[in-house]
């Protein structure tokens, strides 16, 4: 059971990141790159709220459920196109903000698939998506019946 429902003690606050999320949704980001981000980081940070919520959404909108169990080692699998590797790159290294954080060589490979407005949708996403897992995990949300 989780700890709280942050939706219904803290609403002005809750409904302000879910505004957040409606807003990167109708950003050019492909609903794709979207998708594989969220399931990702959501991989990396141990979000089982949203690994669920996110592979459900992504086999809603057609993703193959091949492509969502190589994710997790996709630099290995051939399943990903150049741009979902550099978004899923530039995810990883965002999200654990390692030594250097976001390399110049990752961020170039952005620059190279994703125009200046989806490269905004990009980070706009990999930040929402941190922001969800940082409620999720320690407020031990559990994933929704299908």
């Amino acid at each position: 059971m989780a700890r709280m429902n942050l939706q219904e003690t803290a609403p002005e606050i809750y409904q302000a990141w879910v505004d957040a999320e409606i807003a990167i949704r109708r950003g050019p980001l492909d609903a794709t790159v979207r998708e594989l981000v969220k399931l990702r980081v959501s991989q990396i940070n141990g979000c089982l709220f949203c690994i669920d919520m996110h592979a459900t959404e992504a086999r809603g909108d057609g993703e193959t459920e091949r492509r969502i169990w190589h994710l997790n080692a996709w630099r290995e699998s051939a399943l990903f196109t150049e741009a979902e590797r550099a978004a899923l790159e530039y995810a990883e290294a965002a999200t654990t903000l390692g030594p250097h954080g976001v390399s110049d060589e990752i961020w170039a490979a952005v620059e190279k698939h994703f125009d200046e407005g989806q490269r905004a949708g990009l980070v706009a996403v990999t930040a929402q998506i941190n922001l969800w897992n940082r409620l999720g995990v320690p407020l031990r949300m559990e994933p929704q019946e299908h």
